[in-house]
């Protein structure tokens, strides 16, 4: 009871107050997040449903879909696996490193993705530190697929380390302690006991992480070449498009990616409203993650 009376006092506003607040957001969301999405949907229909259909069927925009939907596809269960491995070391142990480990996660998120796309190029570009060796084992990485993927990756393996940590942390260590004073093994511990009590952070981690990969534009325009039908992503593509005036297919594919962000966006509020009907809180990745019923 004295806690509901503390939640009411602390939100009570004028009923003028609150409306003007709503209104504010409200009129913000319009301007910088609705009204551009509507400009991207209706130029992209704006020329009709064939147009629209013929810039998507086109080999490059089918090319980029798939090199988009590719790169996704391997950089998220790569972090998914990173993710996992640095929290529960990070969240249930403690070494040497520890804090340097925590650091070199938030790396990518202080660097800008065009550096990161640089650093690549330095190491393994032609004229790169390891361009050479590379040259001379007939391996590829810049300006191919596997340049496109190795920068994903660095970019995007924050986000499910990062949803992880906090909620480890807050979890403690005492059930698995439990568990394995039972008999259980590590394994065990970690597939009957740690993982069920953060699949709901894990999934949501997962999900900005797979919206990452897929919009990422920055460090994969740098590595990418920009080479059309081969290396160019639907981010790049849809940059081609649009400088070449061909507005109708560049508008076509940024649709496509639009319309990936939201649904992107409903799985992600789906998973919340799971979350909090089940028990637990999400919260945003630089602050701690609570789980109570």
């Amino acid at each position: 009871m004295a806690t509901q009376t503390q939640r009411r006092i602390s939100t009570h506003e004028s009923r003028n107050v609150t409306l003007l607040l709503i209104s504010v957001a409200l009129i913000y969301l319009l301007l910088f997040l609705g009204l551009p999405l509507f400009a991207v949907f209706y130029e992209a229909f704006s020329k009709g449903w064939g147009l629209y259909w013929a810039a998507l069927q086109e080999p490059d925009a089918w090319s980029a879909i798939e090199l988009t939907l590719l790169t996704a596809a391997i950089a998220v269960p790569a972090n998914l696996v990173f993710g996992v491995a640095a929290a529960w070391a990070i969240a249930k142990f403690e070494f040497r490193g520890k804090s340097l480990l925590i650091t070199l996660i938030d790396l990518p998120f202080a660097v800008s993705p065009v550096v990161s796309g640089l650093v690549f190029v330095l190491l393994f570009g032609a004229q790169g530190w390891l361009g050479q060796w590379l040259q001379a084992h007939d391996i590829k990485l810049i300006f191919a697929v596997p340049g496109i993927v190795l920068a994903t990756v660095f970019v995007t393996f924050p986000f499910i380390a990062r949803e992880l940590i906090p909620l480890m942390q807050a979890q403690g260590k005492e059930e698995e302690e439990a568990a394995v004073s039972l008999g259980a093994s590590g394994w065990q511990a970690f597939w009957r006991v740690t993982l069920p009590n953060i699949k709901w952070g894990l999934l949501y981690g997962v999900i900005l992480c797979n919206a990452r990969a897929m919009g990422e534009f920055g460090a994969v325009s740098v590595v990418s070449g920009h080479i059309r039908g081969m290396t160019n992503t639907m981010p790049l593509h849809v940059e081609i498009l649009y400088n070449e005036y061909n507005f109708v297919a560049a508008f076509a594919v940024a649709s496509l990616l639009a319309l990936l962000a939201l649904v992107t966006l409903v799985i992600k509020s789906l998973v919340e409203w799971q979350s909090r009907r089940l028990g637990y809180a999400m919260k945003p990745l630089t602050q701690p993650t609570k789980s109570g019923a």
